[in-house]
Parts: structure tokens; sequence; C-alpha cells
């Protein structure tokens, strides 16, 4: 009797000795996936890491503080870098994020946007032209100096897009869904009208497109900001995990920005509230051709300033009037 009970204490035993056994190997194995997945991305964020020539915007007074969840502003940018020259912005984007009133505001500016070219180096050297022709002349440096100066409002970082490379982007995550509400053929890429899944070559041509929508312009930006948000909402699943490392070397192969990982863990835990109230913004303004025999859309001196109140007082910076470029159109 004594015997038969020894006998199964010694099977407990055991059999706790292989759950503890079976329990390290998965903890140490959950251990080593995160810090690669950590180290991958680490790596990643590393190169695409491209800090600009400034500390902080000149249109700030101090640096935004991420401890105290300080409003911020981002440029993003879609560049679409041609053969033989430096590219051109395809899409441009203002987003101001504020935590503490749980909001997000995002500003389309349209391309062909007549305005001032500023270069800050050198001012006597700034020009009126297109908006989007500031990343060829001076990179992502003076297109922001040119944003800034179109609407009186600072801008703390950016983020850049190559829009060739974003449809590896896509077919990182698999893909998306869209409901084009446009039938078009665009680079050999033809799509129906109706709900489509889009691989990256298709959800490339989907955000370019713009002969086909009555919106024209307008309704490209809205597609633009349709795929980038689908791709981002796609990124954060856990169905990607299983291939983060061909999302990370998409990102990092088409994706440069100014902010550390220090700084993105910072807004992912201390301005994530913000998502919850997301305005989209347009600017509203007037296509026409000038003497020059050009295409622009003009946006008048009234029209900027209501723009720079809004976005400066949703910064909670204190309102300011924009430069007048009237005198030049």
């Amino acid at each position: 009797m004594n015997n038969t009970r020894i006998r199964k204490k010694k099977k407990r035993v055991k059999l706790r000795r292989f759950f503890l056994l079976v329990f390290l190997i998965l903890i140490s194995g959950v251990g080593v996936y995160s810090y690669n997945v950590y180290s991958h991305i680490v790596n990643a964020v590393d190169n695409m890491h491209q800090p600009i020539d400034r500390d902080k915007s000149a249109k700030r007074e101090e640096r935004v503080e991420f401890e105290a969840t300080e409003p911020l502003s981002i440029l993003v940018v879609g560049v679409d870098e041609r053969d033989g020259d430096f590219g051109r912005t395809d899409s441009m984007l203002v987003v101001t994020i504020n935590p503490k009133t749980k909001s997000t505001k995002i500003l389309s500016i349209p391309r062909d946007t007549r305005t001032e070219v500023v270069d800050s180096e050198e001012p006597s050297n700034s020009f009126m032209t297109k908006i989007n022709h500031a990343y060829a002349y001076g990179g992502i440096e003076m297109t922001i100096d040119t944003v800034e100066n179109f609407l009186n409002v600072p801008i703390d970082y950016y983020t850049e897009v190559n829009m060739k490379g974003f449809k590896d982007i896509v077919d990182a995550v698999g893909g998306i869904n869209v409901n084009n509400q446009y039938a078009f053929e665009l680079d050999g890429v033809t799509l129906e009208a109706g709900q489509q899944h889009l691989d990256g070559e298709e959800a490339l041509q989907y955000a370019r497109m713009r002969k086909e929508d009555p919106l024209g312009d307008f309704g490209r930006q809205a597609r633009q900001r349709e795929v980038l948000s689908k791709v981002i909402n796609k990124g954060k699943s856990l169905s990607t995990l299983t291939n983060y490392d061909d999302v990370l070397e998409a990102l990092q192969e088409n994706v440069k920005t100014n902010l550390t990982l220090d700084e993105i863990i910072d807004i992912q835990l201390g301005y994530k509230s913000a998502i919850q109230t997301i305005e989209k913004i347009e600017i509203t303004g007037e296509g026409t051709t000038l003497y020059d025999g050009i295409w622009y859309f003009l946006v008048d001196d009234e029209t900027r300033q209501t723009l720079s109140d809004e976005l400066r007082t949703h910064l909670e910076l204190p309102t300011d009037a924009v430069v007048s470029i009237n005198e030049y159109q």
C-alpha cells in the first residue's frame, strides 16, 4: 500500500516537472520571439529615421513635450519619385493631434496649390509655384518650410512615403478591401466599380487615379487617406505578425521620418486617445490658368487665415496672421 502511494507520488512529481518544463520552454520561446520582433523594429526605425537640420519649428518657442502630452503636428507626404529628377509630393497631409481634447485633424493640401516656395536659408531664393514643387527644389526641409509659411502653423515632425514603393507595404499586409466608386484603367491596371480586394499595384493606381473622378484631385486625396488608413489598420492586426519581417522591410525601404523610436512609443502610449475623433479638412479654392499658361489651384488669404486659426487653436497656440500671397497671383 505504501509502495503504491510512493509510486503515485513520484508520477505526480514527474508530471508537474514535465508541465513546468513545457511552460518554461513556451515562455522562453515567446521571449525569444518578442526579442526578435523588437530588435527588428529597432533596426527598421533606425533605417527610417532621417532627422532634419533643426531642433524645433521656428513657429514654436519650445519643443513639444511628449511627457506633458502637448499637442503636436505631423506633415505626411507621399512622394512620386521620377527618373531624372528628385520627385514631387503626390499627396500632402497636415495632421494635428491633441490628446487633451481627444481629437485629430487632417488637412489635405492639393498638390497644385499656388504658393510661395520658401528657402529658409536663402529667403531671396523664394518664389511662387505649385506647392508640390518644393520637394523637387529642396527636399523635405523646403517642403516643411513652405507648408509652415502657407498655413502659419508649426510642423513638428514629418513622415515621407515613397508612392512607388507603397505597393510593397500594401502587399506586405496582404492587400486591402475598398469600395471603388468609379471604374477606370490606369498604367495597366483596370478596376471595376464595386467591392474590390486590391494588391499593392492596384492600390497604388487606386490612390493615384483622378481623371475618372468628378471630384478630381479632391477625390484622389480622399482615396489616398482611405488607402493609408486601411494599411495602418491591417498593420495593427495580429494576423500580420506572421510576416512582420516583410512589413518592416517594406517600411524601412519606403518610409522616412524624423521621429525616433522613443518618440513613436511616446505617441502610441500618450496620444492614442486623440484618434477618438478624427476630422478631415479640405481646402476650398479656385482652379485657373494664369499668365504663365499653367493651371493652379488658388487659395485666398481669408481661407488660409481660417485654416491657420483652426489648426493653431487645435495645437493650443495663439492665432496669428498669415503672410499675404495674393500680391503674387
